[in-house]
């Protein structure tokens, strides 16, 4: 096969679920974050698998997502959209009983007028500067929104994933002071917010980033392994060069392996020189640029040339490949192409 496999394993995507669940506490319902894809890794099989965990309310980033996640679960568990009530999403909100997340007047004007008796949320502006009505803009429209009884009222923490940073505080804080008295369902806290404590986690929590085995959650398993196929190996001898722009030359005899694929399929330019492959439980740096369709390992450490070499394995997880790139275990995630073989192992979904 010329395809990397990238193997999701759905029963560990459930157990993390499941484990933030139970730190979300017992009079707290959680929910689960399926944008981008399921995190690139297939939002119809990620929440069918959280589904039959348990988990009954599901967020996506915008409307197109939802219709995906609404055709694989079909009618019951609610879908909420983050990007709220956009131009031209009328019929795809109220066809498919998704629920946008009100961010503004503009949009809660537009979703009463198009939509009188359909259902939305409201999502607050709590620090974080990026969606979401202001403090002033949701007190001026506060007692015209809670009569109509939104299913929910959420915000963002913009810095959980630093436990002492002050800010936490104050935006749990101001959530409370904004939604005090209203009697609708409140959700502020995502993975690192969870993490937090009880003091954020409100009346629903909705783990993204956790549930896919990344930080903060460092007690996540891991829930993906990507394969790369080996298509050539062979010797740079001592003074060659390897890739473009000759940026790594050997030293010494070095054995090598070339795998199908590349910064094409997600695996990252940053890592040029710096990230590793893995086989056999041994660590294959990577030498000289990561190409469109093709990387070369050090495989100097292993007794035999290798069918195939693995970025995303036990020994090596999103986060670890994240810290050698210089970016964040999301984006590890996200960028993983499309011409990868998957596999789906596990009973969930």
């Amino acid at each position: 096969m010329g395809t990397g496999q990238l193997t999701i394993d759905l029963d560990a995507i459930a157990a993390n679920w499941t484990a933030l669940d139970a730190a979300s506490g017992s009079g707290t319902e959680t929910g689960a974050v399926v944008k981008a894809n399921g995190y690139g890794l297939g939002a119809a099989r990620v929440a069918r698998a959280l589904a039959h965990a348990g988990a009954r309310r599901f967020f996506v980033a915008h409307a197109e997502e939802g219709a995906t996640i609404r055709n694989a679960l079909g009618r019951g568990p609610e879908i909420y959209v983050f990007s709220g009530h956009m131009r031209g999403d009328t019929d795809m909100l109220n066809d498919l009983d998704l629920i946008p997340m009100i961010n503004s007047i503009d949009q809660l004007t537009r979703h009463i007028e198009a939509l009188p008796q359909a259902p939305f949320g409201i999502q607050l502006d709590t620090g974080m500067n990026r969606l979401g009505m202001e403090p002033g803009e949701w007190m001026a429209l506060r007692d015209v929104a809670v009569p109509r009884n939104p299913r929910l009222i959420m915000s963002h923490l913009a810095s959980a994933d630093e436990p002492e940073s002050p800010q936490n505080r104050a935006q749990a804080k101001l959530f409370r002071e904004l939604t005090a008295g209203c009697g609708i369902p409140r959700s502020l806290s995502a993975t690192g917010g969870i993490l937090l404590g009880p003091d954020f986690h409100f009346e629903l929590t909705r783990p993204g980033i956790g549930l896919y085995g990344g930080r903060p959650f460092t007690e996540a398993r891991a829930v993906a392994q990507l394969d790369l196929p080996v298509i050539q190996s062979g010797t740079v001898l001592a003074g060659e060069t390897v890739g473009y722009n000759a940026t790594w030359q050997a030293e010494v005899d070095t054995p090598t392996a070339t795998v199908q694929s590349g910064y094409a399929d997600g695996i990252l330019r940053a890592l040029t020189n710096k990230g590793s492959l893995w086989a056999d439980g041994v660590e294959c740096p990577i030498l000289g640029r990561v190409s469109m369709d093709s990387v070369v390992a050090d495989i100097s450490g292993l007794e035999r040339v290798p069918h195939e070499l693995s970025l995303l394995c036990p020994e090596q997880g999103v986060d670890a490949v994240a810290d050698d790139a210089g970016t964040i275990g999301y984006e590890i995630l996200t960028s993983l192409g499309s011409r990868y073989a998957r596999r789906y192992a596990g009973r969930a979904g």
